[in-house]
């Protein structure tokens, strides 16, 4: 199993391209199942979810081509299987999104219930109501949801808690439904804007995405479109503070600033001086030690879960204390348990972190947990004294696209160990 080995210090100097977003191109790609005629998707990251994503669709008999720039041609009409096997499914909870589409395009579906991160429950009890709300026959059989419908029919549905994937999933059954279907207390994340903006490239009818009443008007059919992933904010905001952490000067490119104002607003908090422009963010950090901020998670948009474990790596070396309460995930404070063996001062009560800065990290070797606690790992890493060595970043691999060239070409000493 891969390691990544860094050698901490060095203050970060120069520019980052940043890649698609996992949490666009995911539903995206399980939204190609919807249509009629091929479709292609590009600016897709080269992840492991993704590649999971693609072998799912492919086990399904679906026709798939990708080329060297990770343009995805996908032709669902070769699609003879409407099953979503629990080997995929367990690597990634992504692979519910599947439900949606399979059940409204091909009247049928069994997909295992979710796996993924160790990061609490994600319960799919929403994505289930709401398919059933519309007219859909579900059971659940041997650990997988078997759904089965003629025609979805179109309904008001008022999503108990706010769920990206919930709405996603309900969004996209919906498009090809018999009537108009309204989606209440929708998820207004960017990601969930940028599926309804494909969707409606290949011809579906939805309004309102990005806020929190999406009203979806149900086609007979879609067709074939051209489509690029917008670029992913959780990436952008953790090479921000890759800068700010290490007291270096960075330059995001191909961005999108306006997805990131929590985040933003957070670093100008710690002290770093930023520039914005259309598609592109500089932060300034040079000569400085950051200040303590205090966080709060929340749905989008507030601050994003999926930027808490890197502002946690930050709060560890900055001047001051500082708070950080996780209101959407529990179980997602098990980095702060291996920052702590990098002489972090971290007490946690419940689903509060209290950190203490303080002004040197120390090596040693720590184990990743999940996704974003992998990221702020290494960037804990990356103002430790000595020679950190992480351990299971596959978890990393799932959602950061070359994550070590990106941050060696930024002057890190970083490696990757077989």
């Amino acid at each position: 199993m891969d390691r990544l080995q860094i050698q901490g210090g060095v203050a970060l100097e120069g520019e980052v391209r940043i890649s698609g977003a996992k949490n666009a191109s995911l539903p995206i790609l399980a939204a190609t199942l919807l249509a009629s005629e091929p479709v292609t998707v590009g600016n897709v990251p080269h992840l492991q979810d993704v590649t999971t994503m693609i072998e799912l669709l492919g086990q399904m008999g679906v026709t798939i081509m990708v080329d060297e720039r990770m343009r995805v041609e996908v032709d669902a009409t070769s699609l003879n299987r409407t099953v979503a096997p629990y080997e995929l499914v367990k690597t990634m909870r992504a692979s519910i999104l599947v439900l949606g589409p399979l059940l409204s395009r091909f009247g049928q579906a069994d997909v295992s219930l979710p796996g993924g991160c160790a990061i609490g429950p994600r319960p799919v009890n929403i994505h289930v109501a709401g398919l059933q709300a519309m007219g859909a026959d579900i059971s659940i059989e041997n650990g997988y949801i078997r759904a089965r419908a003629s025609r979805l029919k179109g309904v008001r549905l008022v999503l108990d808690t706010v769920t990206v994937t919930g709405t996603e999933n309900l969004m996209m059954a919906a498009v090809l439904a018999d009537g108009e279907t309204m989606l209440e207390n929708a998820a207004r994340e960017p990601e969930v804007v940028d599926l309804a903006n494909f969707l409606n490239a290949m011809g579906a009818k939805v309004r309102g995405a990005g806020t929190d009443k999406i009203i979806i008007e149900g086609v007979t059919k879609l067709h074939s479109a051209e489509y690029n992933v917008l670029p992913d904010r959780i990436e952008t905001g953790t090479y921000l503070i890759a800068g700010a952490i290490t007291g270096g000067h960075v330059r995001i490119s191909n961005t999108r600033p306006e997805h990131l104002d929590a985040v933003l607003a957070k670093l100008e908090q710690a002290g770093a001086t930023l520039k914005i422009g259309s598609d592109w963010v500089e932060l300034d950090m040079r000569g400085r030690r950051p200040k303590s901020v205090d966080v709060r998670t929340a749905p989008y948009p507030a601050f994003p879960t999926d930027m808490q474990a890197q502002f946690a790596a930050l709060n560890t070396v900055a001047d001051g204390v500082g708070t950080i309460i996780e209101t959407i995930f529990e179980n997602r404070f098990m980095h702060m348990l291996e920052m702590r063996r990098m002489g972090a001062e971290i007490r946690l009560e419940g689903n509060t972190a209290i950190i203490k800065g303080v002004s040197k990290l120390q090596a040693a070797p720590i184990m990743a947990t999940d996704l974003r606690a992998s990221a702020s790992l290494v960037l804990a890493g990356l103002v430790a004294e000595g020679c950190t060595v992480i351990d299971r970043i596959y978890h990393i691999d799932r959602g950061y696209e070359s994550i070590e060239e990106k941050f060696a070409s930024l002057g890190a000493q970083i490696t990757r160990l077989p």
